[in-house]
């Protein structure tokens, strides 16, 4: 998982197994952020919106991200048995979702992050840091 700005620089990141769901990761990748102020003060640790696929259609995860004043922009699935939640004026933001797809196929120019050969979870989140480095670099 991946917490990208409005650029696609990488602002957090968390691994875990292709067997948990995409909800169940939002929590503990958001913690990773932390993003240095311009004057003093602590680093800002949220950001003002979530934007994910369709993955990310809870409403238990809509509910607690408001809870934490974060606006989650995730279209609506289309079995979804609730009413909708949001109307088309926030998914317009969801046209720019392409960034974080860049972000990943920057990251799919790593063919060590792309055939995991590490065994252990440590060393392959070192790797992941260490190719998140590198594309801020280049960006820069």
């Amino acid at each position: 998982m991946v917490v990208v700005d409005g650029k696609g620089l990488p602002l957090g990141v968390s691994i875990a197994s292709a067997s948990p769901a995409e909800v169940t990761l939002v929590h503990p990748t958001l913690a990773t952020i932390a993003v240095p102020r311009n004057g003093p003060g602590r680093p800002r640790s949220k950001p003002n919106r979530l934007i994910g696929d369709k993955a990310y259609d809870s409403e238990g995860l809509r509910d607690e991200l408001a809870q934490r004043t974060i606006e989650l922009i995730a279209p609506h699935r289309r079995n979804r048995v609730r009413p909708a939640r949001q109307d088309g004026r926030p998914l317009r933001r969801y046209k720019r979702r392409w960034i974080v797809e860049r972000t990943f196929a920057w990251y799919g120019a790593f063919r060590r992050l792309v055939v995991r050969y590490e065994r252990s979870p440590r060393l392959c989140l070192a790797f992941f840091h260490l190719a998140s480095a590198l594309i801020v670099m280049r960006r820069l």
